[in-house]
């Protein structure tokens, strides 16, 4: 059985930049990211470490899919991806992945 996926995206704290990423596992992903396990990349480098949107899907597959639409879209459709689902731009992993 295949397992679902979920894409999601981080912002800094100036909201200024923007990381669409795709995992099985969001809150463990987030941890990693928060936590800087790779040091070298894209969200450590620019200290992006709040999660702004995610949606699940019921397979990787199609996570995978959404994420290369979103990462193919401009930065346009993701800020209103993002308002959409979450308009404050709170810190979703603080208010509601991190206490699943």
């Amino acid at each position: 059985m295949e397992r679902g996926g979920c894409v999601y995206i981080l912002t800094n704290k100036n909201k200024s930049t923007l990381y669409t990423g795709v995992t099985s596992d969001l809150q463990s992903r987030i941890y990693e990211h928060l936590n800087k396990k790779n040091i070298n990349s894209f969200t450590a480098r620019y200290n992006l470490t709040s999660l702004v949107y995610f949606k699940f899907y019921p397979t990787i597959k199609e996570a995978i899919a959404e994420e290369k639409r979103i990462k193919a879209g401009n930065r346009k459709n993701k800020e209103k991806m993002i308002n959409d689902l979450n308009p404050s731009w709170i810190d979703l992993f603080e208010t509601e992945v991190q206490h699943w």
